[in-house]
């Protein structure tokens, strides 16, 4: 992944919003890698392309807040997916 397209910590809203939606498939390939328990440093490579061992504090960071904004949208956000929208 081109790193212009994600931020380090995705928008933090309490409704789902555009980057949820844009990085709906981001977030569940960090589930299922969580549940495949695959090491954080590979995931973070893989999906997002940036090297852990060269900006490990990033890393982290743009790993750990897009897995928790993913964990958000199973236990909150995808029921706002499911309703109609406002016009």
């Amino acid at each position: 992944m081109n790193e212009a397209q994600f931020q380090d910590r995705p928008p933090k809203t309490d409704r789902v919003n555009a980057y949820d939606e844009k990085h709906l498939a981001i977030y569940v390939r960090l589930l299922m890698a969580e549940e495949e328990g695959a090491d954080w440093r590979e995931v973070v490579h893989v999906i997002f392309g940036l090297d852990p061992a060269r900006e490990p504090d990033r890393a982290k960071i743009v790993h750990d807040s897009h897995l928790a904004r993913a964990r958000w949208m199973v236990d909150a956000g995808y029921q706002q997916l499911l309703q109609p929208r406002m016009q």
